[in-house]
């Protein structure tokens, strides 16, 4: 791949979307194009991270492997991603594996590489960090959102849970379940925070998923809460 075509398909990425020809001539002189075949190895995990990979071509497979060999997928990579996120600025090990799913195209910037043309081209640092601000920020509402997710799916069990328990069966087939167990109470039951609880409570009852009579009593009806863990 010649240099002009390699600092075309950098300038896609959105960590250099803001750089000039000269800062992306800076970020293409330490580039290195390498082909992988299918099932190899870009990296394993524990392996010193010397490397940030670009995807020209092909797909990615990243995941982690505990003590007993199990597999845990963390994501898929294909054209136009960047990985691993935790590359820049960061010491240390790769954290995963990443497998070749398909014949790729990668194209390499060493870390050291990379932290000495930032040195020595401050503007360029600037807009580096402001992109990769952004990147953050975008992780962190994804994986709020995601831990959000789960949260309620354990808050709807967690109240179906109490209802077989401790709640007491009305004549119109719901469940009434008495106030004993504060917000505090709940959220210490499944390791979250009392404002997650009182969040999602609230959610719930806009939703006409419970009802809550003024003595502060739930009232549940566990098929339609069952449902709506299906529905997740």
């Amino acid at each position: 791949m010649k240099i002009e075509e390699i600092k075309k398909v950098l300038s896609g990425f959105t960590l250099f979307r803001d750089l000039n020809d000269y800062e992306l001539t800076k970020i293409t002189d330490i580039a290195i194009v390498r082909e992988w075949k299918k099932h190899s190895h870009v990296f394993l995990q524990g392996d010193p991270l010397e490397n940030v990979y670009f995807i020209y071509h092909g797909k990615i497979k990243i995941y982690k492997s505990d003590v007993s060999g199990k597999e845990q997928i963390v994501n898929i990579m294909k054209k136009g991603d960047m990985f691993p996120h935790v590359g820049f600025f960061r010491k240390g090990d790769y954290p995963a594996y990443a497998e070749v799913l398909d014949p790729s195209t990668l194209i390499a910037i060493p870390i050291s590489k990379f932290e000495n043309v930032l040195i020595e081209n401050p503007e360029l640092c600037i807009k580096v960090f402001k992109v990769l601000g952004e990147k953050i920020v975008d992780l962190q509402n994804r994986l709020e959102e995601q831990i959000l997710n789960n949260t309620y799916e354990q808050i709807v069990k967690l109240l179906i849970r109490l209802a077989k328990n401790h709640g007491r069966k009305q004549d119109d087939g719901t469940i009434l379940l008495k106030s004993e167990f504060t917000n505090k109470d709940l959220a210490n039951m499944i390791g979250t925070t009392r404002e997650t609880i009182s969040r999602t409570l609230t959610k719930m009852k806009k939703d006409e998923l419970i009802e809550v009579d003024d003595e502060g009593n739930m009232v549940l009806d566990t098929e339609i809460l069952m449902e709506e863990i299906h529905l997740i």
